[in-house]
């Protein structure tokens, strides 16, 4: 008895494939369902990942930055303008339309994920074999700064990618939008959109111009680069870029975006600036911005452990203004006493800045920028005053380094010998940046340097003629601790150690310390140089407005009796 078996007929793939191809497909097939299903364990596995991670956290406060002097303890100035936040309905329409144009022009589109950028940054980074195209929306920007995620890596983009669908799944694309631009730093001290607008244009954030949003969106990317405190043609090409992104995606036309970029800049002015507490803390900021990448800063959360010496400041702070209010107090005075003077005027009262620098390493270890913040913000350490007769132990450090005999007190005799060539020389590997005279005026002084420069050449002095590169902040850590950077002292030797002893011998013994003090032959500028065990300390007295000082009662004897308060240390 026989039994019947129905005939098979092949899959329909076989039929209209021909014979030769049947094998690869059917391969091609299988390792298909092998990727799906390696596909669909990882998107689980990150996806199991990102719901471990408080969605909430989006929409808190972000910690802000801790600034700790050399010892650990935290600094702290009165007046600071913390971070402010501000509500969808604040933010204007027109830098809605700049972010998208600048950062993220499918914002309202896509899911979170641009699929089409991904791909194209992809493509570039394996064609780069580097992380050279990131491809992140807004929202990825969120997620990643909300979560501190800041390693570059698969791992890292694709967990990123997870909590970015998370974060798409909880807030509307408005609430997103208006976290990311309270998060995000603008640089010059600014954290948050608010911040900035207050900061740069001393406006709220709905009181932003169209030019004012375009130029402040410009900025995201770069905020220590296009800062227009910094750099203002940087920032206005910044602008114009944000504008032609703006007509390319048909937002304004060409005549909006011409009447646009014609628009004034009105900055604030250094006196309004608050964004910062004092001098020493704008300095702290300026190079946290050079230090760190903005998407570190933006983070949030980091302890930044500075040089400052918060007891050595606060004494030359305190000797300073004693100084100076006895100079006020001396018959014959002529000059304004009033410190509390209407700001953008001229101050009539008399201003001082100070700097010492650490001698073995160049760590700052006190900046004083001016005689009170409060009343002006212009960092005075930074500005080039006449040096006159402070400028004599760099001649003799010249002349010591061509073998030359030093004759203190006469720093036109010691110039000579070698001329005014071989002292600028001299003085540039010092720290000096002059510019310099190519007379024999040079030898009395006739050049002018910043409190820094004159901090950096007294501090080359006494480390044996290694000239360190100046620094002020020494180590950094995250929000959970991690060290994200650490300095290093960098030592270049600019003259020979026995040229750098000779030279210090132009400077008065007091004790343990060598000194200086006096005036320049203008009368407008008095020094003081103070090389201790540890520190080289340069301060400046003088008017803003140059104006005589040296001819007034007891000067020198005020300055140097302010010398001995300071003591040996």
């Amino acid at each position: 008895m026989s039994t019947w078996h129905p005939i098979s007929r092949p899959a329909f793939w076989r039929r209209w494939l021909p014979e030769w191809s049947h094998l690869p497909v059917k391969i091609a097939f299988q390792l298909s369902l092998v990727g799906l299903a390696v596909f669909s364990g990882i998107a689980f596995f990150y996806f199991m990942l990102a719901m471990r991670f408080d969605m909430a956290e989006v929409a808190k406060l972000p910690a802000g930055t801790t600034f700790y002097d050399r010892k650990g303890v935290e600094i702290s100035a009165p007046g600071g303008s913390g971070r402010k936040l501000v509500k969808r309905s604040d933010i204007p329409d027109f830098l809605v339309k700049s972010l998208r144009a600048r950062e993220d022009a499918r914002f309202f589109e896509h899911s979170g994920v641009d699929v089409r950028g991904l791909l194209r940054a992809t493509v570039r980074n394996f064609k780069d074999w580097d992380f050279t195209q990131g491809a992140s929306t807004v929202s990825m920007q969120l997620a990643r700064n909300s979560f501190k995620m800041k390693q570059k890596s698969i791992h890292r983009k694709l967990l990123e990618i997870a909590l970015t669908l998370r974060l798409e799944a909880n807030y509307t694309k408005d609430e997103i939008l208006t976290h990311y631009l309270n998060r995000i730093y603008f640089g010059a001290g600014a954290d948050g959109i608010e911040q900035a607008a207050n900061t740069y244009f001393g406006k709220t954030t709905s009181e932003l111009s169209d030019g004012e949003c375009a130029l402040i969106v410009g900025i995201i990317r770069g905020p220590h680069i296009f800062s227009p405190f910094r750099n203002l043609d940087a920032a206005l090409e910044q602008r114009s870029q944000t504008l032609d992104r703006l007509i390319a995606m048909g937002l304004i036309d060409k005549k909006r975006r011409d009447e646009i970029a014609a628009e004034p800049v009105k900055l604030v002015s250094e006196e309004q600036r608050a964004t910062q507490t004092s001098y020493a803390l704008q300095a702290v900021r300026r190079e946290l911005d050079r230090v760190l990448d903005s998407d570190e800063i933006q983070l949030g959360g980091l302890h930044v452990y500075t040089t400052l010496d918060a007891g050595w400041q606060n004494r030359l702070e305190v000797e300073l203004t004693r100084a100076v209010e006895d100079l006020e107090h001396e018959k014959g005075w002529t000059h304004s006493t009033e410190a509390a003077h209407v700001p953008g005027t001229e101050p009539a009262y008399i201003q001082y800045a100070a700097v010492t620098t650490e001698t073995r390493t160049g760590a700052t270890l006190a900046l004083i920028g001016g005689r009170n913040y409060s009343h002006s913000r212009f960092d005075r350490t930074r500005s080039s005053r006449d040096l006159g007769s402070a400028f004599e132990p760099f001649v003799a450090a010249a002349a010591a380094e061509r073998g030359k005999l030093v004759l203190p007190g006469k720093p036109v005799l010691t110039g000579r010998q070698i001329g005014p060539a071989e002292v600028e020389r001299l003085a540039k590997r010092c720290g000096i940046a002059g510019p310099f005279l190519k007379t024999e005026d040079l030898f009395r002084g006739s050049v002018a340097a910043t409190p820094l420069e004159m901090s950096i050449g007294l501090a080359t002095l006494g480390n044996k003629g290694k000239r360190a590169k100046p620094y002020l902040i020494r180590e950094i850590r995250d929000s959970v601790g991690e060290v994200i950077y650490t300095a290093k002292p960098e030592l270049v030797q600019a003259l020979s150690p026995n040229a750098a002893s000779d030279a210090t011998s132009v400077l008065a013994r007091s004790g343990g310390t060598r000194c200086f003090t006096g005036a320049t032959g203008s009368e407008r500028d008095a020094w003081t140089l103070r090389l201790g065990p540890g520190g080289a300390t340069a301060i400046w007295l003088g008017f803003d407005k140059p104006a005589a000082i040296a001819r007034e009662p007891r000067l020198k004897s005020l300055l140097d009796e302010f010398v001995q308060r300071l003591g040996n240390n």
